[in-house]
Parts: structure tokens; sequence; C-alpha cells
């Protein structure tokens, strides 16, 4: 009767908790033609943000993978580096290229977190493998915080065309969280000689029957800076009348300054520029140094990409433009005067 009553007494104290782990994150590096993209830096200093471990996954064709790897293992911030090199992953499809992850994240996997830049390929990658492991992403994430005690990590997202922010709590109870981070609220992830870390390789999985083929890739070229990394963005809108006017006016002035050159919506479907040069809300979100608008008035949509930019100059003729509330400085003129004026000064 004793012992009876000594079991369930310890049956009664048997109490069981749950382990929180110690984050652990997988960072899709992203890479083009060998170099490493500068949004997957940044990326990588969300991720180093959450505190824990940090592995680097590069995949990607044979000839371009071992290039990518040899940068990418000197990043400040990463623990382990994964790659994975196939003639099938030369473009990143998402058909062929989730079933990597999913293997990757199912097999008792130790990740907690996944992390990539908000770029198109992630946008299409990383919804698909959180969908097959029935886990959530949250998109284009601003900040984030994690709670070691409890587990759970907590974003800050733009909603509303950045007109609100949107505060996000993904709990213990969500095994892998999802998240892509906007480029420009985090510094790039700098790199060092020194940093030894270890550096894995993966087996591809090769995908006979991929419902979808890539047939090409067409690439707008310059010798200016990258709109997405570039310090210094001159931008142009509707009131450049054409694409001959829109080239003559602001292709000198972005020579001048060395900055790249940008376009609102309206400039764009309007044909004055091509589709990789639109900033805005449905184009590249851009925080430089130096932004000049010239002839854009300051729609939310536009406003929505660039108004994290140090410094915003902006010319219009309409004084009651939208642009000039988000200005740091404004001239109401007409730019076709204006501009080679400037030029003019920027030479001498």
């Amino acid at each position: 009767m004793l012992r009876t009553r000594t079991s369930l007494l310890s049956g009664a104290l048997v109490r069981n908790y749950a382990i929180v782990a110690s984050p652990h994150s997988l960072v899709f590096l992203e890479h083009r033609q060998g170099n490493l993209d500068s949004a997957s830096l940044s990326a990588l200093t969300a991720a180093s943000q959450l505190g824990g471990e940090v592995t680097g996954l590069v995949i990607g064709n044979p000839e371009e993978v071992s290039s990518v790897v040899e940068k990418a293992k000197r990043l400040n911030g990463l623990s382990t580096l994964l790659h994975c090199a196939s003639p099938q992953y030369g473009t990143l499809l998402p058909e062929t290229i989730s079933p990597l992850f999913e293997k990757l994240l199912s097999q008792n996997s130790h990740f907690t977190h996944v992390v990539s830049a908000h770029s198109s390929s992630a946008k299409s990658i990383l919804p698909r493998v959180a969908a097959r492991l029935g886990v959530p992403v949250v998109s284009d994430v601003t900040s984030l915080e994690h709670d070691a005690a409890s587990g759970s990590t907590t974003f800050t997202r733009p909603i509303y065309a950045g007109n609100a922010i949107s505060t996000v709590c993904a709990p213990f109870s969500i095994p892998i969280k999802f998240f892509t981070v906007r480029s420009t609220s985090f510094a790039a992830a700098g790199a060092e000689d020194a940093v030894e870390i270890e550096v894995k390789t993966l087996g591809p999985i090769e995908i006979s029957d991929a419902p979808t083929e890539h047939i090409g890739t067409s690439l707008t070229k310059s010798d200016r800076p990258d709109l997405g990394v570039a310090s210094r963005i001159v931008s142009g809108g509707r009131a450049l009348k054409n694409a001959e006017t829109f080239q003559s006016t602001l292709y000198p002035l972005a020579d001048a300054l060395g900055a790249a050159v940008g376009a609102s919506r309206a400039a764009v479907d309007a044909g004055y520029a091509d589709n990789s040069l639109q900033v805005g809300q449905t184009g590249k979100v851009v925080a430089p140094e130096l932004y000049m608008a010239l002839g854009i008035s300051g729609a939310i949509q536009h406003l929505a990409g660039m108004k994290d930019s140090k410094l915003i100059v902006a010319i219009n003729k309409d004084p009651e433009a939208p642009i000039f509330q988000v200005a740091d400085v404004g001239l109401v003129a007409d730019l076709f005067e204006v501009v080679p004026e400037i030029v003019g000064k920027l030479k001498q």
C-alpha cells in the first residue's frame, strides 16, 4: 500500500518542460557571376542579430559555386557554410531548388530560422518550402528581436506602402521561422581573411520531371552603379516627356555624380526607362546617401521605395507636389533649366 502511494506521488511530481533551443539560422546566400549579392550580406547581418549559430547556404552551378564559397567562408557571422553544385542549379527555379531545402530542413533539422534577402528568387522559393513544411513566412522584415527564454521571435515589417508598421510575433510553437529581410534596413556583413569556418558539401537532388524550364535571361547592362546598392541615385518621372529626353537630361547628371539612374513607375509605364530602373513599392526599395527626384510628383507608391534615403533632393515645377513633404532639399523650378546648370557646376 505504501509502495502504491509512493508511486502515485512520484508520478504527480514529474513535470515535462519544453526545451527552448538556441537559435540556429540558415541563410540563403544568393550570388551572380561569382559574386555574392549585397542583399544576402544584409540577410546575414539580420541572422546574426538572432544570436546562436549561423549557417550559410550557397547553391549554383559548378563553375560559380567554388569561387563563391571562397568568398563566403570569410564572411563575419558565419559558423558553418554549406554548398551544393549542380548544372540544374544554374538558374534558381523554385521547382528544382525547393526539394534541396526540404531535405535539409526536414530530416531532424536543428535549424530554427531560415533567412534570405527579399529578392525575387527568395520570394519564389521560401514560401514554397515553408508551405511544404506547414509553417508561415514573414516577408520584408525591417527589424527583429529574439526572446531566448520563450523561443519566440518578433519582427517588424512595413504595410500599406510603408504608411504603417506591422509587428509580428512568431512563437516557439513554429519550429522553423522563415523570413526575408529588407536589405536597406540591415548593414551588409563584412569579411575577414582570418575567419575560419567549417565548410560542408551537400549532394544535389536531381529533378528529372521539373514542370518548368528556364528559357533565357535578359539583363540590362550599364556601366553605372547598381540601383539596389548605389550610394547616389538620380531618378526621373513623367515630366521627362519621352525616353530621349529622359536620357539626355538624367544621364549627364548621374555620370557627373557617379550615381545610378532610377525612374518612377509612371516613367517606366510610359516607356522612358527600363523596368529594372523602377523605384517604388512595385520596383526596387532603395536607401542611398543621396536621392535626387527630378520631375517626380511623389505618389505614395514611389515614396515607399525611397523615403528612407539619407538626403532627398526634389526638383519640381509644382510647389504642391507631395515629394516636397519628404524632401530634405526642395527646389520649385523647371528641371530642364536647372539640371544642365547643376551639371555644369559639377564639371567645373
